[in-house]
């Protein structure tokens, strides 16, 4: 009726909220987004992590989620293999037929191209979660046939291999588009093969070996541990996305290969994971010069790979310390607001002992004193500071003190100061030094005296515990004798626990007061609760968590006499070590690790 009024309720309905059509970062970059989590301008740039689709108004449905998908067909090839271990014959051939099946298609989604990939996904969600027809498939390397030609399949048949016949008029376009990548790809692959051995040629052309190889570095490299242990997943996420990344995908494969080879003594296999370094550092370096991909988190998970590539290797003396300057003038680089979320967020957090060890070995000011370093990292609550990143807030002032002391010393020996002069920087000197150590008591009381599950406890030694016992000098008489050992209740305490005892120590080795320094005789006492501490830590520890302590031992290692008990036992675990986990950094006494100011490596 003519002027008929109408509620407004009746007239307007609010569109409920959806999933933006675009994510975040393509809609500030004003670029087309193909709507794939992560979608493919993000990988293009390295940023697969930060790909996020907020909630706006009026959009479509939300993204897809290649993860998602890759993780459903795991967990269908888990259960199947289960099944197949309990049936008959006849229901174990039709099962090893399906599990063929699902094992190919993962790898085409693993190993494809990205727009493939995006419309192999979107064609698997069409199908009401999953392909429930039987499928032939043989992968790209294997002469690109064609898939069983099932209805519900054809789409991804089209796509997925290049040379499949029939298909529409109007996927021509898409297909020769797809032929190309296929092409690329399978160029790509044979050049790499045909250059190297037999072997490295296998381990290319058989990427689920691969995928062995690369579960074997990351039970080893980033076990998965509770919260109360201390977080070790940074690299086991930074696995998951490096099928989006060329240079992620081989620097994984490079140094997971070279590992498990050194692991089950297998020459032959640890030779394959170095011929592949080179080109990951070819790669690495092409993202160094660029303005865009030297912040790319695939530039920075590829350094850290690197970094536990030469702790498995050592394959020089400066390698470990060039690799952790390396990622920390990265991280710089990066600036804090990259190091809020995700993987970035991660290898940063849990490495932060590593890039402090770093510029406490070179002895100069690092830029990780500044309070936004110690602040934007965790201001968006990815995951709170723990008792060892409290300690860390500390301990990461030593370096500009050690650089103090070092300028000081020198300016002492040159003559250049007066008097006046040098009463004034020794007194600035001490005062930050009792400053930091009043700091380090303080903490000791809020965070290890009051610790919710109590602080360590003393136990006897035994010989009968397969491990070294630990013998130290009694400081009144001088004699040998067998120390307790300190057991805790959760790994992130003795690891806390140890660079306590190493922070001090350091500290304590510029420490010239006449009043309240730290004496020889605690020096002593810091050194040995590091090595009190490493039977129970080794023994629990799982995988190569054990790298955690490295820097620990070493400034133990410094501060015992040569030739006594102490250096003895510590040799003893620095073998121990190199053998249960194929580390060729613990063949030696670690002197690449060395904060002494005369250390061959100090780059001052």
């Amino acid at each position: 009726m003519v002027g008929e009024q109408v509620a407004p309720d009746a007239r307007v309905r609010k569109a409920p909220n959806r999933q933006s059509r675009s994510c975040t970062v393509c809609r500030l970059r004003k670029v087309k987004c193909d709507r794939v989590k992560p979608c493919h301008a993000c990988c293009a740039h390295g940023y697969p992590s930060k790909c996020v689709y907020e909630t706006v108004p009026g959009e479509e449905a939300r993204p897809i989620s290649q993860a998602e998908e890759i993780r459903n067909l795991r967990a269908e090839i888990r259960d199947l293999r289960a099944r197949i271990e309990d049936d008959n014959d006849a229901n174990q051939a039709q099962g090893l037929r399906r599990l063929d099946q699902l094992e190919s298609l993962f790898e085409s989604i693993r190993s494809a191209p990205l727009r493939i990939v995006d419309r192999v996904v979107r064609d698997i969600r069409a199908a009401h979660g999953g392909l429930k027809q039987d499928l032939t498939p043989v992968g790209p390397w294997e002469g690109r046939e064609a898939y069983e030609r099932t209805s519900s399949i054809l789409p991804i048949r089209r796509r997925l291999l290049a040379n499949s016949p029939g298909g529409s008029s109007s996927d021509d376009a898409e297909k020769s588009e797809d032929d190309d990548d296929w092409q690329r790809m399978s160029q790509d692959g044979t050049s790499d093969s045909s250059s190297s051995s037999s072997t490295i040629s296998i381990i290319n052309l058989q990427r689920p070996a691969v995928d062995v190889f690369v579960e074997r570095f990351l039970d080893a490299f980033s076990p998965e541990v509770d919260s109360k242990h201390g977080r070790a997943g940074a690299i086991r996420a930074a696995a998951e996305i490096r099928m989006f990344s060329p240079l992620i995908s081989d620097a994984f494969e490079a140094v997971s290969v070279a590992f498990f080879g050194r692991s089950i003594q297998d020459k032959r296999i640890e030779a394959s994971g170095f011929r592949l370094y080179p080109r990951v550092l070819r790669g690495l370096q092409d993202a160094l010069v660029d303005p865009e991909k030297s912040k790319a988190e695939s530039t920075l998970v590829t350094v850290i790979l690197l970094l536990a590539f030469e702790s498995v290797e050592r394959t020089a003396l400066s390698g470990v310390p060039a690799h952790v300057r390396g990622a920390v003038r990265l991280i710089e680089h990066r600036g804090p607001e990259n190091h809020m979320y995700g993987v970035e967020h991660l290898l940063f957090t849990e490495l932060r002992p590593y890039w402090i060890g770093g510029a406490l070995a070179a002895r100069v000011p690092s830029f990780l004193a500044r309070e936004e370093w110690k602040t934007i990292p965790w201001s968006a609550g990815t995951t709170e500071k723990n008792i060892l990143h409290h300690l860390l807030d500390l301990a990461v002032d030593i370096p500009g003190l050690l650089a103090q002391s070092d300028r000081f010393e020198k300016e002492q020996r040159s003559s250049v100061m007066g008097a006046h002069e040098i009463t004034v920087k020794q007194a600035a000197l001490w005062n930050g030094i009792a400053e930091l150590t009043a700091k380090f008591h303080q903490w000791h009381i809020d965070y290890v005296e009051n610790a919710p599950d109590g602080p360590p406890q003393e136990e006897e030694q035994t010989s009968e515990q397969d491990f070294p016992v630990f013998h130290r000098r009694d400081l009144r008489t001088g004699a040998e004798i067998p120390a307790i050992k300190f057991v805790y209740p959760n790994l992130l305490l003795a690891q806390t626990m140890c660079v306590y005892y190493s922070m001090r120590l350091i500290l304590s080795s510029i420490d010239t007061r006449p009043e309240d320094r730290v004496t020889p005789m605690e020096q002593y006492e810091l050194a040995c609760g590091i090595c009190q501490s490493l039977q129970w830590y080794i023994q629990t520890a799982p995988g190569n968590m054990i790298n955690r302590l490295a820097f620990p031992v070493r400034v133990a290692w410094e501060a015992f006499p040569d030739g006594g008990p102490e250096r003895r036992f510590m040799m003893e675990v620095l073998q121990l070590v190199e053998k249960r986990h194929s580390l060729g950094l613990w063949g030696s006494a670690m002197p690449e690790l060395s904060t002494r100011a005369e250390s061959p490596l100090n780059t001052n």
